[in-house]
């Protein structure tokens, strides 16, 4: 515990980018970054009340800074959103990251409104009491092309510096596959954190294949739209005799732990290596889609 208690975590938004190939947007984190330096996140960030108007905002605005993807759709009723080229993009984001243009008024300027309405939630998640740096990230899903957007939306690595602050923050995007980004973690080619690790597995399991179906993205919007999307976990260390010598195991809500049925399992066992996790194994025996542990947040 930290000597004057835990720190307040602070509100925060992120957003899962699925594109019609069943791809998700990934950002690298620079390595000397303050906050998850290095790891592979989803594009997100603290959340504004100068210019926030709701959590979903926020996703949409951390998301066009970070990776030039803008979800945004004409104001004008029927009329589909002429792309933008690279050049204001550019020139939006470094004005909206120094904070010398709204991205609302940016918006305005182009006849455009955020999606806001597409964002779906996909549960929330606050850092541990022990962290120094602690966070409420509320994560929310979009599907590409549904969602009309312009920008970065497919394809490679992304090496042209997402950000306009030099590579502060990330210093790369690109859209992977689910299981893709897992098997690199694997491999220790990447670094996820468990909310990400946790999300990807979950995502890897319905969104299968090359190709994004009109029932996968039901089973999404079911999972989204339910009992699952409303879950806030709060992870806790857990020490008990089953966890493997050089290992950490953190609990989530409804784990046998954590006044769950005997035998239930929502957990994640990791290795760290420098307290990074180089290892995290997800154990989680229920179905999701009709059993989720209660907790008094998860009704919010």
């Amino acid at each position: 515990m930290l000597p004057n208690g835990p720190t307040t975590p602070r509100p925060s938004a992120s957003l899962i980018v699925v594109n019609a190939k069943n791809e998700v947007l990934l950002v690298h984190r620079n390595p000397k970054a303050t906050s998850f330096s290095g790891m592979h996140v989803f594009p997100g960030g603290n959340y504004d009340a100068k210019q926030d108007k709701s959590f979903q905002f926020t996703a949409i605005r951390e998301t066009f800074e970070e990776t030039g993807l803008l979800l945004a759709s004409s104001r004008r009723e029927g009329a589909s959103p002429i792309p933008l080229p690279d050049e204001t993009l550019d020139s939006a984001r470094a004005a909206v990251h120094s904070n010398t243009l709204s991205l609302l008024k940016f918006l305005e300027n182009h006849e455009l409104k955020p999606d806001v309405e597409l964002l779906l939630p996909l549960t929330q998640w606050i850092t541990p009491e022990n962290a120094l740096r602690r966070f409420h990230t509320h994560f929310f899903i979009a599907f590409l092309p549904a969602a009309p957007s312009t920008g970065f939306s497919s394809g490679h690595v992304r090496y042209r510096l997402p950000t306009p602050d030099g590579g502060q923050e990330v210093v790369e995007a690109r859209f992977i596959h689910p299981a893709a980004a897992l098997a690199k973690f694997s491999a220790g080619c990447i670094l996820l954190m468990p909310p990400q690790y946790y999300l990807l597995t979950t995502l890897a399991s319905i969104l299968q294949g090359g190709s994004a179906s009109a029932t996968q993205h039901a089973q999404v919007e079911a999972l989204a739209t339910g009992a699952f999307g409303r879950m806030v976990v709060n992870p806790r260390p857990w020490s008990g005799s089953d966890v493997p010598n050089g290992y950490t195991c953190l609990t989530y809500e409804g784990d046998e732990t954590r006044g769950g049925p005997a035998g239930q399992l929502h957990r994640s066992v990791l290795r760290l290596t420098n307290g990074v996790p180089t290892e995290i194994a997800l154990y989680r025996n229920f179905d999701i889609f009709t059993k989720i542990p209660d907790s008094p947040q998860s009704k919010l």
